[in-house]
């Protein structure tokens, strides 16, 4: 397993909790059939047991991610705690940052699962997310960041002029989630998700 040290940890905890405001028309343009199909491909995941056996793991840090402690409006609501598929994500190092070879796009298969926990200690499924390294990405052949129905994936990458770490211990890489399992009034791929809470 490629979590072997608590600095590993808490990049993954972070990672995935990245705070990036939802683009502008994400609902616009969309292909629902193919969110459709994603979602069909993954309802056997609203088991989270069934997740677990497909090589799943739950954040180490086993955070509930939110708007609000992400420094951005409570009103954007959250993403719910990430279940990570390292196979999926080609993990090749977690120092000095995390990297990868992940060019995985394909949302029926997802890197990602996203669950809202629940009062009686459940959780249940609300969308999926993908990532891919961009240095993998561009030695792949690929010039431009990954799109999903003509929306551009989200990049990441840390800019060492601020204080903060924008890539959140990883290596520059590209992300989209997709709300398959919750309707989401900001659009099916914008980042948080203001009927998912914590």
């Amino acid at each position: 397993m490629f979590l072997r040290t608590n600095k590993a940890a808490m990049s993954i905890a972070l990672l995935i909790g990245t705070a990036i405001l939802p683009s502008t028309g994400a609902a616009n343009g969309v292909d629902e059939a193919r969110i459709e199909a994603a979602r069909v491909a993954t309802a056997k995941y609203r088991d989270v047991n069934v997740a677990l056996a497909d090589g799943f793991i739950p954040d180490p840090a086993g955070k509930c991610i939110t708007a609000k402690e992400e420094g951005l409006p409570a009103k954007l609501g959250g993403m719910g705690i990430h279940y990570l598929n390292p196979a999926r994500l080609k993990i090749t190092a977690t120092e000095p940052r995390v990297n990868g070879m992940s060019t995985h796009t394909d949302f029926t298969k997802p890197a990602i699962l996203l669950y809202e926990p629940q009062s009686d200690g459940s959780l249940k499924l609300v969308g999926l997310e993908n990532l891919v390294f961009q240095a993998a990405w561009k030695s792949a052949g690929n010039k431009k960041p990954p799109e999903f129905s003509g929306h551009v994936w989200n990049t990441m990458a840390d800019d060492a002029s601020t204080n903060g770490d924008e890539a959140h211990q990883f290596m520059p890489h590209y992300d989209l989630h997709m709300w398959t399992e919750r309707k989401n009034p900001g659009g099916n791929l914008s980042p948080f998700n203001p009927n998912v809470s914590c």
